[in-house]
């Protein structure tokens, strides 16, 4: 029995007083909602309303219980009224984790835009480089790159990032320019990137045509914080990969020093991720379309397409 259902029922023939108004008005036939009375009956053990040919009367059990039936159902109807409005009116706080990188350079500059448009939604920004569990630590959705890790989730593509092989100025000066990767391997130092899950430190990869090497070498520094790889390139520790979006302006100044451009590193995909959900609150759905719109601007596809015109 469609116990739900049911109470309907009941509420709606104690206030027809027929029951072939009460099933039209639940778009039903009458014997449906017949069954479902006496379903309902039979379940609490007591007849709620007394038949005849020609009138029902609700007994007094019945009217005790319509009287609860009644509150019941008009809560629930203000409960589904409530989470529709809060769905349609996106409000209240939102957990986010992105990479330290991303969150420095690109989304926390640009917050004030999202609380000026959404002024009612309360943002709590996890910094990170650690693979998160979204569920066990009550993340609303995360900005990760790479291959994706949890397949389970729903997952949105922002943009492409190109990463640049480079090292501050002062290193070339000290210890020269290398012409092709193995002379990283043998004469350089390396800035590396190691797992937070592994501890392993990442190779410098390249591709040129259908070639593709990996460059191990000695990192002379490796850390596992994005923000922090940069600001050791940056100081000149050694020469390392990142993402050419945040040292252009550096390496147009000449501070920076792009190497190897004939051997290009593969590009990164970036994602926004959350867990399936059939109906996307107004919160979440909100902050990932304005995810998607500020990461395309710095999609390096879509740079490429207008630098080449």
């Amino acid at each position: 029995m469609d116990q739900l259902l049911a109470l309907r029922i009941f509420v709606r023939i104690a206030e027809a007083g027929t029951f072939g108004k009460a099933a039209d008005q639940l778009n039903m036939p009458r014997s449906t909602a017949s069954k479902l009375l006496q379903d309902l009956e039979d379940h609490l053990g007591t007849r709620l309303i007394h038949r005849t040919t020609r009138t029902i009367t609700v007994t007094p059990e019945g009217a005790q219980y319509y009287e609860r039936a009644r509150r019941l159902l008009g809560d629930l109807e203000d409960m589904d009224t409530a989470t529709r409005q809060t769905r349609a009116q996106p409000k209240g706080r939102l957990r986010i984790d992105i990479g330290s990188i991303h969150a420095n350079q690109l989304l926390l500059p640009a917050l004030p835009r999202f609380q000026a448009a959404y002024p009612d939604i309360e943002l709590r920004v996890g910094v990170s480089d650690r693979p998160t569990d979204l569920i066990s630590e009550g993340i609303d959705c995360v900005i990760r790159g790479g291959a994706l890790a949890d397949t389970t989730l729903i997952a949105r593509k922002l943009c492409e990032m190109e990463f640049v092989t480079c090292c501050h100025a002062s290193y070339i000066e000290q210890h020269g320019r290398p012409s092709r990767p193995e002379d990283i391997e043998q004469h350089h130092r390396i800035v590396g990137y190691f797992s937070s899950l592994t501890g392993k430190v990442f190779p410098l990869r390249f591709t040129r045509g259908e070639q593709s090497v990996e460059i191990h070498g000695h990192a002379a520094v490796a850390v596992n914080e994005s923000t922090a790889h940069l600001s050791a390139l940056t100081t000149g520790m050694g020469i390392g990969q990142t993402f050419r979006w945040f040292v252009r302006d550096m390496i147009e100044r000449g501070d920076m020093v792009a190497l190897l451009e004939d051997w290009q590193p593969p590009r990164h995909p970036l994602y926004i991720m959350y867990p399936p959900n059939r109906h996307l609150n107004a919160t979440v759905r909100v902050f990932v379309d304005w995810a998607v719109q500020l990461f395309a601007a710095v999609d390096d596809r879509a740079l490429a397409s207008a630098g080449s015109r």
